[in-house]
């Protein structure tokens, strides 16, 4: 933790491998902090104790994190999905498997809705919308994102590129962005594409109201060691977010 007024740094987690996702959740009881590591486990840390008030044995690898008070949402290696309610924070509330074939890269907690879901990502250019409720299950779906053809005539040869983060917006939340295309996850259309930069957009996140969309330029090692090469742009860019990109269009 970085304290910006003082300037000081203090250590306030560990693991046993590499910590993977850090979160803060904010609890009617107060701040609480979420680690989730390459040791198959997700600790709750009180920042003014040294020890986790709670430490959670996952299935396998965490690999990716959300949370949206009471929800917490745990993506791991082998395609397993943690389900948590926050009013009980160390029983997972439900386990399933992705609903994506390949291995999972992001989990994105609706922000406001009246039903409780998530979106999921993968490496094979594909996201997934899912709801916890099984009462609610007509509404998952899934769609095909993140992929050039080749040439015009050849539509059954495309490149496909990772979905490495998506983020939902804070005020219109039924629109989520997934990395240069922002989308409407009830109408499922999506609203706008931009070209970004010349490099794989690799983390996101919207201001507080929305009005501003940060991103991240840089290697995602999709292509191993060799793709790293000199003189790759590590850059963090700032949208201005326009209202006709980021709000529902209106039923014909």
């Amino acid at each position: 933790m970085f304290d910006i007024t003082t300037g000081q740094p203090q250590q306030v987690a560990q693991h046993d491998a590499p910590i993977k996702v850090v979160k803060w959740i904010e609890t009617p009881q107060g701040g609480i902090l979420a680690t989730g590591s390459w040791d198959k486990t997700l600790k709750y840390w009180d920042l003014r104790t040294p020890n986790p008030v709670a430490t959670v044995q996952l299935p396998e690898r965490c690999y990716t994190m959300d949370v949206q008070y009471p929800l917490l949402v745990v993506g791991t290696a082998e395609r397993h999905i943690q389900i948590y309610n926050l009013t009980n924070p160390t029983s997972p509330y439900k386990t399933i498997t992705s609903p994506l074939k390949w291995q999972t890269r992001v989990v994105s907690c609706f922000t406001n809705s009246s039903s409780s879901g998530f979106a999921v990502g993968s490496i094979e250019g594909r996201v997934a919308i899912q709801y916890v409720e099984d009462k609610d299950s007509s509404n998952n779906f899934s769609f095909k994102c993140h992929r050039k053809d080749q040439t015009p005539s050849s539509k059954d040869q495309s490149l496909v590129y990772a979905v490495n983060d998506i983020s939902f917006h804070p005020v219109h939340w039924d629109v989520f962005y997934v990395c240069i295309h922002y989308w409407d996850k009830d109408a499922r259309t999506r609203l706008k594409s931009f070209e970004t930069a010349p490099a794989p957009i690799t983390a996101t996140t919207f201001n507080r109201n929305g009005t501003i969309f940060a991103y991240a330029i840089s290697y995602d090692w999709s292509k191993g060691h060799s793709g790293m090469t000199p003189g790759h742009p590590n850059k963090l860019m700032l949208h201005a977010c326009k209202e006709d990109e980021v709000k529902r269009r209106p039923k014909k």
